[in-house]
């Protein structure tokens, strides 16, 4: 009876390495000149400032931002799909976009991919949506790890998480205290469902309604299912950061919210400061045809849509009425679509932080 190996035991290290040649180019379209180092080494090396003038930052009292998340079981739906080139766009949004909230650059990533076996092909697509997301955002991917568990994954599933840095001077943090009575909430658009809620998605889309992946859907204007449940999250980086520059000398965005899973009220509440109350009207923007199509299927109760999903809203901007008109035509004018959604006041000692009206 021959010797056990490796690759008896699930672990093709000829795949793996192979898989691994793949990646470095997908690294270097993503890295400037701050990235230090060559590659294979066992930690990547950033530095913060630079030299040369078109890097060169100058920082007074610099801050560490650090971020870290996944994708959840949207991943059960891009297996089932056999689509995997947009999770990693995912991956990469879900922490940079938390990391903007404190009004940082983002600087470099770093992922995590777990597998349950080696599979070249699918680690390229993944990271190639990664790559593409770091591009867009102006953020270094540096190195990460793959990781090859045989048995802890079932054939063909794989798990992500993403880690994110980025900088900040101390004097601009952005953490909401600023909020103050007057003061305009600014909704921008998400491009649908975003990487939240996707247990209850699943159970409505295809236990509860019955659909297959390839199914061609009215509603959402000819869309397969496939297409329009692995709409990536929206990267709001190059936005963001457009704005904070703009207004840099002025104190004119008093917050910044990622809105995820908990919904628009809970997320928001988290940046609010006891002293004051935000009024949030329903209405006062676009919600994506997506999201009635589900709770239609699922017989979703609205309050539930509400804190489970963004429905329609993935980034807030709370700024100083003044600037509202100017913010949103600076956006629009970059493709973002923006709705002036509510307003602070100040509040009493009972009052929720953040309520949702029809009124």
């Amino acid at each position: 009876m021959p010797g056990a190996t490796y690759s008896s035991a699930g672990v093709d290290l000829e795949l793996y390495r192979e898989g691994m040649s793949r990646l470095p180019s997908l690294l270097r379209r993503t890295q400037c000149p701050r990235v230090i180092g060559a590659e294979g080494g066992f930690a990547a090396l950033f530095a913060l400032d630079f030299p040369k003038n078109l890097f060169n930052r100058r920082y007074e009292d610099p801050v560490l931002v650090s971020c870290t998340d996944g994708v959840g079981t949207k991943l059960k739906v891009a297996v089932m799909a056999g689509i995997h080139n947009t999770v990693g766009i995912d991956l990469v949004a879900m922490s940079i976009n938390d990391a903007l909230c404190t009004g940082a650059e983002p600087l470099f990533f770093l992922d995590y991919i777990a597998m349950s076996k080696d599979d070249p092909d699918l680690l390229e697509q993944v990271v190639g949506g990664i790559s593409q997301a770091c591009v867009e955002c102006d953020c270094a991917l540096v190195g990460g790890e793959t990781a090859i568990l045989p048995e802890m994954y079932q054939s063909g599933d794989y798990d992500l998480a993403g880690f994110c840095v980025g900088v900040v001077e101390r004097k601009r943090i952005i953490d909401g205290r600023a909020i103050s009575p007057g003061d305009l909430v600014l909704g921008m658009a998400s491009s649908g469902l975003h990487s939240n809620g996707f247990s209850l998605v699943r159970k409505a889309v295809f236990e509860m309604g019955g659909y297959s992946f390839d199914n061609r859907i009215e509603e959402l204007g000819g869309k397969s299912v496939a297409e329009a449940l692995l709409e990536p999250t929206r990267l709001y980086a190059r936005p963001i950061k457009a704005i904070l520059r703009h207004y840099r000398v002025k104190n004119v965005v008093h917050g910044i919210a990622h809105i995820t899973g908990g919904g628009l009220v809970e997320n928001l509440a988290r940046i609010v400061p006891p002293n004051v109350q935000v009024q949030l009207k329903r209405g006062s923007w676009r919600v994506p045809a997506i999201f009635d199509w589900i709770r239609n299927l699922g017989s979703i109760e609205q309050t539930e849509m509400d804190r489970v999903f963004n429905m329609g809203i993935g980034m807030v901007l709370v700024v100083a009425p003044f600037y509202l008109e100017s913010i949103q035509n600076q956006l629009f004018d970059l493709g973002l679509e923006t709705w002036n959604i509510g307003t602070v006041t100040a509040s009493g000692p009972k009052e929720q932080r953040v309520t949702l009206t029809d009124e």
